[in-house]
């Protein structure tokens, strides 16, 4: 039952992080580290497709490995939300109280990719993660 909830809650997650691409105020990151958290306990095979995904393997292993998101992530994600809410509250939105919610929203999503730790550059030497091989399929 654990292993459903967690799917289901990995699944809302990741569509989350995937609106957030698009939506203002929305951040992608954490939302992308918590489906992966999700899928790790739930479901092998989309958390080996994360891990695997070209944008979002790297940024789920450095916070795995460093506790942390790389700084052209946090620099891209902060870009974009900036970028999307001033849009939107200027040239979008019309009640006032709409624009201030949009924008106080956009400020908490970048401080909560402010707040998370920078890692380390990877060298080109350091290897991939892999999935545990202990976690039963999905």
């Amino acid at each position: 039952m654990i292993r459903i909830v967690l799917f289901a809650l990995g699944t809302l997650f990741l569509g989350l992080g995937l609106l957030g691409v698009v939506l203002p105020g929305l951040p992608t990151t954490p939302f992308v580290l918590l489906a992966s958290a999700c899928y790790l306990r739930s479901s092998r095979r989309l958390y080996a497709w994360l891990l695997g995904h070209r944008v979002f393997g790297r940024l789920i292993r450095d916070f795995q490995e460093q506790r942390a998101i790389p700084r052209a992530a946090k620099i891209a994600s902060v870009t974009v939300m900036t970028v999307m809410v001033t849009i939107s509250a200027v040239f979008l939105i019309n009640p006032l109280w709409l624009k201030l919610l949009v924008v106080a929203l956009g400020a908490a999503g970048a401080v909560v990719v402010l707040v998370l730790p920078t890692a380390r550059p990877r060298t080109k030497e350091e290897p991939v993660g892999e999935p545990p091989p202990d976690m039963g399929t999905r």
